[in-house]
């Protein structure tokens, strides 16, 4: 039979088949071989024997948290307790643009910053609307669930920023543990330690602890350049130019005439190791 790994508990995987969950364990070659299954991965296994034997070729696959198969990511991003930060989110957004899975920005805790404070965070979400980014808030359900339809779906972003509240408001049936952010540390305290994949508005989703790979020395400057979408509409003479100290680089033209918003440079220099070149 084929089916889905939907959870993994132990030496135990949950696998779900035909509207029914089979817990399975694993052939011994997948251990001699370092085979690792992963929540998400599509397997061929045996109902009979509870036996999982054949793990199926994947979209993509994560390694913190362990899962696989991703069609999208709603980060989840909390303007206070813990702090809004442009860092951690292009963080995850390049993340996510590595893995081909589709970003979603979910902005958490509106109601806890004043207006004035709204107003300077609103035009920095603008400029990621208009790259090209989906912009939702948490109260905004029904177009939450909307763009749950046909996706297997991850939530993640900062410990504490809302993530299983908001899951708890889609399907208040899951009844995921929730935590408070530490007042002492300025972070949540991890609440979800098991990822678990639901079905629910005809789709998937996943809860998962977070993403706390995010270091980025597996990865080239290319590819991490390449993980900047906004760059591509800037092309620049030189073909494998990394939009640092090359001259007449276009990238860079387009954060000095305010086209690319400077943070997200910075950031950019930040991620590869490179200097800061940006020049008012």
């Amino acid at each position: 039979m084929r089916g889905q790994i939907v959870k993994i508990h132990s030496d135990l995987h949950f696998v779900q088949a035909e509207n029914t969950v089979f817990p399975c364990k694993c052939r011994g070659i997948f251990r001699k071989e370092k085979i690792l299954p992963l929540v998400g991965d599509f397997v061929e296994f045996s109902a009979e024997k509870n036996l999982i034997e054949k793990i199926l070729p994947r979209k993509n696959e994560f390694s913190r948290p362990k899962v696989s198969n991703i069609d999208q990511a709603f980060l989840i991003t909390s303007l206070v307790s813990p702090d809004f930060s442009l860092n951690l989110l292009d963080k995850l957004l390049v993340l996510m643009e590595l893995h081909s899975v589709r970003p979603i920005i979910c902005i958490t805790k509106r109601d806890l910053i004043s207006d004035d404070v709204y107003e300077m965070i609103d035009k920095q979400l603008d400029y990621y609307q208009k790259i090209g980014y989906t912009v939702v808030f948490n109260t905004e359900l029904d177009k939450i669930k909307q763009l749950l339809k046909g996706k297997t779906s991850v939530f993640t972003g900062q410990t504490g920023a809302g993530k299983s509240t908001l899951l708890n408001k889609l399907k208040p049936d899951w009844h995921l543990e929730t935590g408070e952010v530490s007042v002492a540390l300025g972070r949540g305290k991890h609440t979800t330690r098991v990822v678990t994949l639901y079905e629910a508005f005809d789709g998937k989703v996943m809860d998962t602890p977070g993403f706390s790979a995010l270091d980025f020395n597996q990865y080239s400057k290319e590819d991490i350049r390449d993980g900047f979408i906004e760059f591509r509409s800037y092309p620049c003479p030189f073909k494998d130019c990394l939009h640092t100290k090359e001259v007449e680089c276009e990238v860079k033209k387009a954060v000095r005439d305010n086209n690319i918003m400077k943070s997200r440079y910075l950031n950019y220099l930040s991620f590869i190791g490179g200097d800061n070149c940006y020049e008012d």
